[in-house]
């Protein structure tokens, strides 16, 4: 492997000169002053800036902070910051949810009202420029230990065909013995289904589960064995045809719960409008655009803390705003799953944290229309894909997606460093290997496509949610022509658990978040949400004057030819589409570069023409960047590709 790293030796030679000269002093702080005066002076340096690019820490005001999980880019340009709870249960038992809109552009900001909690949720952009967000947090996780109420699971049965039943949260279900055990949630059973006539009628029980808890403390609440469950208040026909079933109530740990809720946010109005809700719950899933412009979800973590087992996908339509069910096919939390030119899926074996360690692993291509899956073999350390970046590479056409890095089922320490490559143009698709990460083994690595056709990987860390101080302040760029990476200048926030990273319009990289464990190596002080936003300039934007966009259509047809202006036509010798980051938990199966073919030139513009294949250029908002000779790219225009 290739690895440029003149830069990191030039920084290190220069503070042993400065600690050289001021040695005799027998000062350590001024040691440590001079030594990072010095570090500051050489990172700042124009040449510098010019070859590594260069990173700036943003603090907002106190009352504008929020947790980072999720973050999007919108078609106005701002960024939506979803937190939620934020992952404080303090936040979430007040009911204090939290968005955050952040204009790059000026540094302005504003909060947005939030209607339900969105945290650990999913979200993907739409045709119109809506962002779909789908799911979030019912119920936090409660460990063995904490767990004083006996809870699990009823199953809420009608034998009545005459119509579905809703019963409210706080419905009591009454055991055999005369406990008593009351819902989280409002459940709506369906009605019993009715088949045959006469003695050969059958009548088929309408179902559905919620979780339930008991109105006591202690074991003597426990149920450790199935049985029937009636509802209190209900008399005559309604005590007979409806009641509840469960296998087991418990102290044992109780995991997080979905919401079925889901909303679009409106990059006009900046506000969020409430759509129809999804027939499962989810926690933890992810949503894939598809080149009609609907929108799968798949897994994540149901209303009840268990993982979906892929029966439950579902098709959003933006035109009706109603869900439909989608082909089956289980994977585990937050799947890497990407749109390829085909119209298939791929899913890359990268996902974020729920499932069985042998369940839902492998890779592969899913064909929608057929339910078919083709696994993709060769990707090394198979056992370490839990979270690890997946990026679809520059650009598009070529059909390339890179899996970095990673780590063991749960909280394993281990990680790997760790990229190979899918071909998936290939007849039979594999992977390949591609160059080790610098810095070792990497969880948690923020990846973010960059105009010139190169992918920024930032952050991460070795262990586990940071443990042990492993954070890795390190930055890379990786090269899909020549198969390398080359250093980056290093940023000064360390990023793990809960980070998210996106390109601007404006050609930089906005990081964000990071959700550690402790705060401290010897892991003695609980770590804190990182609330700071660091902004990596790159460095093609100090080499000089930028290509220009002038006028510039503001939609464009797939298989279309538009014309841009630009002052120096001549100076354009790139063009493509990228379209705006939606990513959570390491996981952005948005982003992709679409490369334009470069027609005609005349004084004063330039002939673009788009691909014609939905599949490859899904219909929706796109950033329009064109780049010179030395890959220096224009300030981003914002176009609508529709079909």
């Amino acid at each position: 492997m290739k690895i440029h790293k003149t830069g990191r030796t030039k920084r290190f030679a220069l503070g042993s000169t400065v600690a050289l000269a001021v040695a005799g002093m027998n000062a350590p702080a001024v040691l440590g002053f001079a030594t990072h005066q010095y570090h500051q002076y050489v990172i700042n340096r124009p040449e510098y800036k010019a070859e590594y690019g260069h990173w700036q820490t943003l603090t907002l005001p106190a009352g504008f902070r929020v947790n980072a999980v999720h973050a999007s880019l919108l078609r106005t340009g701002k960024v939506l910051i979803v937190a939620g709870s934020g992952n404080d249960e303090k936040h979430f038992d007040a009911g204090t949810f939290r968005s955050l809109l952040w204009n790059p552009a000026d540094n302005t900001y504003k909060l947005v009202p939030t209607p339900a909690d969105m945290f650990c949720g999913g979200h993907a952009s739409l045709p119109d420029g809506r962002l779909l967000l789908a799911g979030g947090t019912q119920r936090y996780e409660k460990l063995a230990g904490a767990v004083k109420r006996a809870a699990g699971v009823m199953r809420v049965r009608n034998e009545s065909p005459a119509g579905a039943r809703t019963f409210p949260r706080g419905t009591v279900f009454v055991g055999p013995n005369g406990r008593e055990y009351a819902s989280t949630a409002p459940v709506t059973v369906p009605a019993a289904v009715k088949s045959g006539s006469g003695r050969q009628t059958v009548v088929t029980a309408g179902e559905q589960h919620v979780f339930v808890e008991a109105v006591g403390e202690g074991a003597d609440w426990v149920a450790g064995s199935p049985a029937q469950y009636r509802i209190k208040g209900l008399d005559g026909a309604d005590a007979h045809d409806l009641y509840g079933q469960s296998a087991k109530l418990t102290l044992d740990k109780q995991e997080y719960q979905g919401i079925r809720s889901a909303f679009e946010f409106n990059p006009d109005t900046e506000l969020y409008e409430q759509v129809t809700d999804m027939a499962s719950a989810r926690w933890y899933p992810t949503l894939t655009g598809l080149g009609d412009g609907r929108v799968l979800t798949v897994s994540g973590l149901d209303d009840t803390g268990e993982i979906l087992n892929g029966n439950d996908n579902e098709i959003y339509d933006p035109g009706s705003r109603t869900w439909s069910k989608g082909p089956d096919r289980y994977f585990p939390t937050y799947p890497s799953i990407f749109l390829t030119a085909a119209g298939k899926l791929f899913y890359s074996g990268s996902n974020a944290g729920y499932g069985p360690a042998d369940k839902g692993r492998e890779p592969g291509v899913w064909d929608l229309a057929t339910n078919g899956f083709q696994p993709v073999p060769g990707l090394r350390d198979p056992d370490l894909t839990e979270t690890s970046s997946s990026v679809l590479l520059p650009p598009a056409q070529a059909q390339k997606v890179m899996v970095l890095g990673g780590g063991g089922v749960g909280e394993s320490p281990s990680s790997t460093a760790r990229t190979d490559i899918a071909d998936l143009s290939a007849a039979t698709p594999a992977f390949t290997p591609g160059p080790d990460l610098p810095a070792g083994g990497t969880r948690y690595l923020s990846s973010v496509i960059l105009p010139d056709d190169t992918v920024l990987t930032t952050g991460g860390s070795s262990g586990y949610r940071g443990r042990g101080g492993s954070d890795l302040l390190r930055a890379q760029v990786y090269h899909p022509d020549s198969n390398t990476f080359t250093a980056a200048a290093e940023p000064t926030v360390g990023r793990d658990y809960h980070s998210e990273a996106l390109l601007l319009p404006d050609g930089r990289v906005a990081v964000l978040g990071s959700n550690p464990l402790f705060a401290d190596k010897a892991e003695t002080t609980p770590g804190g949400f990182e609330q700071r936003i660091e902004v990596y300039t790159p460095p093609y934007l100090f080499h000089g004057e930028r290509p220009q966009v002038g006028a510039a259509p503001e939609r464009a047809k797939l298989g279309g030819t538009v014309r841009i202006g630009s002052t120096r036509p001549e100076a354009v010798t790139t063009a493509k589409l990228i379209r705006p980051s939606s990513v959570t938990h390491v996981t952005d199966v948005e982003q992709r570069s679409v490369a334009l073919d470069i027609g005609a030139r005349t004084a004063d513009g330039v002939a673009l023409t788009l691909p014609a294949n939905p599949d490859l250029l899904p219909p929706g908002w796109y950033m329009l960047f064109v780049t010179d000779a030395a890959g220096t790219p224009s300030v981003a225009r914002w176009i609508q590709v529709t079909r």
